[in-house]
């Protein structure tokens, strides 16, 4: 693990490149003063609206469909209190480090805007937790995704209040006792701020941006795995001809055309073939950079929708102290990372699913031309016969989990909270669909460098032989049945390798 990253938040938006680096490692964060000044004089309005006569929500009425109760001044830090208590009511596994640490960056970034209301104290707080590497314990599930994440944020709000736990080098403390070995002590919330930590869209934008993070990993891979492939199956580069892709005009599909064609270009095994007789090649080797592109332009969609939604204030109400003015809205709402969800979904499943039909050509000898299973003296070996049997189970799971999120409303609060988005589920399937596909193209990764070793003497390219190169230093070649499980994991660690990523990071936007 590097060191942390540094940060200072209100002095620009964040980059897509900030929130990698958050998501990879540790981070140490400060809030510019300009946006500390926003905070003062948010939090200045805010006690000026609790002060006044008229109902201001959540500041001095009840929340949801109790808008319409008022609050006693007396009343109103206990109000705060129990919304907090009263919502964390999340279940199932917690949420990675990596994925709350997004989440506290995201959250602090959106109260420093000086809309939220909140005090100086508490953004402080925030920020001191993140510095410690204090980590609060977050189920992972209980949120619809609009009025916010509510349950995952308010278990992310407990250690605040001294309560629930907290992680802390891998370590669940409960949070009173690592929060005063950390110097830090418990706060008293005042008007607004209950509301404001526990309203947005951080979790489930959190575990988005993990969801399109891991996805550009996974992607590049694909593009050299899929390369790998072709060259292996003595497949032509012909239909990465620019002129191909210039008459259809997609973006995305031009650049992977041409990524294809210099990870190609110098290969030995395609000018051995360069006058046969086979006029076309399967779908899964000649129509990639259709494929492919599309998945690029959906990819480069979602980031654009995500950076955006990094940087949004989502809470409710919203404080603008220049007219001590508080607006009641639905920013909370999170269709649009329910839908950005839903796309990256349907892309990770559709990269998976053809390298699966690649891997189904690289063992059948009729197709290939290789031994079957791309193995020596199969029957004796069975060779890759198995690890397409778990490609193939991998991409039928990644279809069952690509259904729309989006699509499914349910009535929440009374009918208060009629229509909702799904998007925090709708982004947390995406780390289990990424890592199935991770794991598929590890397998095409594997069964690719077997079939280039079969067909030497002829050399594949000098940029895929850095690809075959990375692997070979880890796995060798398969002259027998040994156990496959191990070199998937090994070849799902080497196609993340700089020596991988870097023949194909050019095509994502969201790398430079």
């Amino acid at each position: 693990m590097t060191a942390p990253i540094s940060l200072q938040l209100g002095a620009r938006p964040l980059s897509l490149s900030d929130l990698r680096r958050v998501y990879a490692n540790p981070a140490s964060v400060r809030v510019a003063e300009n946006a500390m000044r926003a905070v003062r004089d948010s939090h200045a309005a805010t006690a000026r609206l609790a002060a006044g006569d008229l109902p201001a929500y959540g500041i001095n009425t009840g929340f949801g469909l109790l808008a319409q109760t008022r609050i006693p001044v007396s009343q109103r830090a206990l109000l705060q209190r129990n919304i907090i208590l009263s919502h964390s009511a999340g279940v199932g596994p917690l949420l990675d480090d990596s994925i709350v640490r997004l989440v506290l960056v995201l959250k602090l970034a959106s109260v420093s805007q000086g809309f939220s209301g909140v005090s100086a104290e508490l953004t402080r707080f925030l920020e001191q937790l993140i510095n410690a590497g204090l980590y609060p314990c977050v189920p992972a599930q209980g949120s619809v995704g609009a009025c916010g994440d509510l349950a995952p944020l308010a278990h992310l709000a407990l250690p605040i209040l001294g309560l629930g736990d907290l992680r802390r080098h891998g370590e669940v403390v409960p949070a009173a006792e690592a929060l005063a070995q950390a110097g830090m002590t418990p706060l008293a919330l005042g008007p607004k701020e209950g509301l404001a930590l526990l309203n947005g869209t951080q979790v489930s934008t959190a575990l988005a941006l993990a969801g399109l993070f891991e996805l550009e990993e996974v992607f590049a891979a694909a593009v050299v795995s899929g390369s790998m492939s072709l060259d292996a199956l003595q497949g032509s580069d012909v239909p990465f001809d620019p002129r191909i892709h210039k008459l259809r005009g997609h973006d995305g599909q031009t650049r992977v055309a041409q990524v294809y064609r210099e990870l190609l270009a110098g290969s030995q095994i395609r000018e051995s073939h360069r006058t046969c007789t086979r006029v076309q090649d399967p779908y899964s080797l000649r129509c990639q950079p259709q494929v492919m592109g599309a998945c690029l332009d959906l990819i480069t969609q979602v980031a654009a929708t995500l950076i955006i939604e990094a940087n949004a204030v989502t809470d409710n109400p919203l404080i603008f102290p220049q007219t001590d003015e508080v607006l009641s809205g639905g920013n909370f709402h999170a269709e649009p990372v329910a839908f950005a969800a839903d796309i990256l979904a349907l892309a990770c499943a559709e990269l998976g699913s053809i390298a699966e039909r690649r891997i189904a050509l690289l063992i059948d000898p009729k197709m290939s031309g290789l031994p079957a299973f791309l193995a020596l003296d199969s029957g004796v070996n069975s060779g890759f016969m198995m690890a397409q049997v778990t490609a193939a189970a991998l991409v039928a799971e990644n279809r069952m989990l690509c259904h729309p999120a989006s699509v499914d409303s349910i009535p929440t609060s009374a009918n208060q909270e009629d229509h909702v988005s799904m998007a925090t589920h709708g982004a947390r399937r995406l780390l289990t669909m990424t890592a199935n596909a991770l794991n598929i193209i590890a397998i095409e990764f594997l069964a690719a460098c077997q079939g280039i070793d079969f067909r030497k003497p002829l050399k594949t390219s000098q940029a895929l032989q850095q690809a075959h190169g990375a692997l070979r230093q880890q796995v060798p070649f398969a002259d027998a049945d040994r156990l496959l499980a191990q070199d998937i994991e090994v070849a799902a660690g080497t196609v993340r390798m700089p020596a991988v990523q870097s023949l194909a990071q050019s095509l994502l936007p969201s790398f430079r």
